[in-house]
């Protein structure tokens, strides 16, 4: 039988191409050299400074110069620290002419942070200050290879730390004086510049190794179906040593002229949002499925939420015949979110389907995407012109796909071909054959295409559950309906030994519960009663499932599910406590 070819996303604009990084920070030196690419906070409130496209591409610049004339041409970087302009402009110094950059998860422990280290091989490290007592760590048992410390933070340099802020003046002085070593480095755009750590433990983690060739190639297939610009700003959340954030939420915006606004943390997103007057916001489905919920709940409060349901009736009636009140009807909504709110791009994980069309209809395109580390990343997302909830849309245009030994449903492993895709895991040639079935990636995502060539991912592979009479099992889709209940904040499916039939598994849960919510809007606080409430619920859901997917037993606890540090369950680290 003949494989049918899957359509790709339809283009919706026709971007300009690069060959590599260096050629995109040239690129907006010269056309928005004015425009602001930071905006940051000053000491005084209210007041913000803004950072120019030509300020931060002179700083790379300067910077990058500095590192070669200390002797790290072609060497591998590592960079650690919070979300910064200071973080993004060492990536850029290195990446751009300079050597290889790594970044390293800032969340780890310390005892893998310095795992990290030594396997990488980096022979310098940007870090803030947060990090001093672990470069010490580095220092005193000499850990890896590491020659060159260098402080985002120190005003000078001295005790053999070098300053950023130093280095970037004798950049500077440099360039002055005629230095072109970093300006005319030329860049080979099919090697490995960029060193990225899979999520997970360091003794499971793989060094992904990305080009420049890969990740422009991504950078061009989203600029072909969304819309962003000079007139927007972007909120930083996701870590940026995730290549979901670095590729989509910095090197993107870079690309297009846009402003970035740095995050300061979980508890002041809504603050955020309302005063740097985001526009666009990238993070995992989690963060707006919480967000979406606070709404309602406000909503609730207030006693509006008869009159919102009409607005939505509404504005969803008007959008039929092709008018868009939506911003109108919710203007509300929308000043709370600081006014200029319209575009959330989700990832990492499966979107709560009613908080994907909550958003929608307030007036806020909210879109799903999916991708690996392994493909720069986004491999699939929704625009505009190609949404289906529950599907992560289709195909960019840069990706071929099929699915590897598909069921009677359409379902097996999704494979990809496209120039996003990684050169390999470096000094791993085991796992990188592995991961390729002639010329083909695996993503080790299970899948299915409908009619029309939207993705619908069904969970990991290796995640899958399956019963003794061969039904296959995703647990993903049963905790995608458990998470909708009432006072649920997170769940856990799996399987486990089944009494009455010792060979066959059956299918359990444990959900996470927000015991304020139970105390509050049902006025229980006993752990056995709440267990109560939330087993009727199950048996609602089992109701609307074939009988080989009931949930037939559950667990019900306050203690958060285990975690990457992108908010993704570690499964297996989760099997262990069940």
């Amino acid at each position: 039988m003949t494989e049918r070819k899957h359509t790709c996303t339809k283009k919706l604009y026709e971007p300009q191409k690069f060959n590599n990084l260096k050629e995109i920070i040239n690129n907006s030196q010269e056309k928005f050299a004015d425009k602001p690419a930071f905006k940051l906070k000053t000491e005084q409130e209210g007041v913000f400074k803004e950072i120019t496209y030509k300020e931060y591409v002179n700083d790379i610049n300067s910077l990058g110069t500095a590192l070669i004339s200390i002797g790290l041409k072609d060497k591998r970087i590592g960079v650690i620290g919070e979300n910064r302009k200071e973080w993004e402009l060492s990536y850029l110094s290195i990446v751009c002419g300079t050597g290889v950059v790594v970044p390293l998860d800032k969340a780890l422990p310390e005892n893998e942070i310095l795992s990290l280290i030594e396997r990488s091989e980096i022979e310098a490290i940007f870090y803030s200050d947060k990090y001093n007592s672990v470069m010490e760590k580095v220092k005193e048992q000499k850990i890896g290879k590491i020659k060159f410390f260098i402080s985002m933070d120190a005003e000078e340099t001295k005790d053999g730390i070098y300053s950023q802020k130093e280095l970037i003046k004798l950049g500077k002085d440099l360039l002055k004086n005629g230095a072109r070593s970093f300006l005319d480095a030329e860049i080979d755009n099919e090697k490995m510049s960029i060193m990225l750590f899979t999520s997970g433990t360091t003794s499971k983690s793989k060094a992904v190794a990305l080009s420049h060739k890969n990740i422009c190639s991504n950078i061009y297939d989203i600029s072909s179906v969304f819309d962003v610009g000079t007139e927007d700003t972007l909120l930083s959340f996701l870590p940026l040593h995730h290549t979901f954030e670095s590729t989509v939420g910095f090197l993107y915006p870079v690309s297009v002229g846009a402003c970035v606004a740095f995050c300061e943390g979980l508890r002041h997103i809504a603050q955020n949002i309302k005063e740097y007057q985001v526009s666009v916001m990238i993070a995992v489905p989690v963060l707006f499925e919480n967000m979406y919920k606070q709404i309602l709940k406000s909503i609730d409060k207030q006693g509006k939420t008869k009159k919102v349901k009409f607005g939505i009736k509404l504005s969803n009636l008007l959008m039929k015949i092709g008018i868009d009140k939506r911003r109108e009807i919710f203007k509300d909504i929308h000043a709370n979110l600081g006014g200029k709110l319209r575009l959330f791009v989700a990832g990492a994980a499966a979107f709560n389907p009613e908080a994907e069309k909550g958003f929608n209809s307030f007036g806020v395109e909210t879109y799903q995407g999916y991708g690996l580390t392994e493909t720069s990343p986004v491999i699939a997302a929704e625009h505009k012109e190609c949404t289906k909830l529950g599907s992560i849309g289709k195909l960019f245009p840069s990706f071929e796909g099929k699915i590897i030994e598909p069921n009677e449903q359409g379902i097996g492993e999704l494979a990809v071909k496209s120039p996003c895709v990684m050169l390999g895991y470096h000094n791993n040639e085991e796992a990188t054959k592995k991961s390729f079935q002639d010329g083909w990636f695996l993503t080790g995502d299970l899948a299915y295409f409908d009619k029309d060539d939207y993705i619908f991912i069904t969970g990991r592979k290796k995640s899958v559950i399956v019963l003794k009479n061969g039904k296959n099992i995703y647990p993903e889709e049963l905790e995608t309906l458990i998470n909708d209940i009432p006072g649920v904040k997170e769940s856990f499916v799996y399987g486990k030994s089944d009494n009455e039939d010792k060979d066959d598994l059956k299918i359990c849960a444990k959900l996470v519960y927000d015991k304020d919510i139970f105390e509050k809007e049902f006025g229980l606080t006993n752990e056995e009663d709440i267990k109560a409430k939330l087993w009727k619920d199950i048996k609602e859901i089992n109701k609307k499932m074939p009988t080989y997917k009931y949930v037939k037993e559950i667990k019900v606890t306050q203690e958060e599910l285990i975690k990457t540090t992108t908010l993704k369950v570690k499964r297996f680290e989760e099997m262990k406590r069940v």
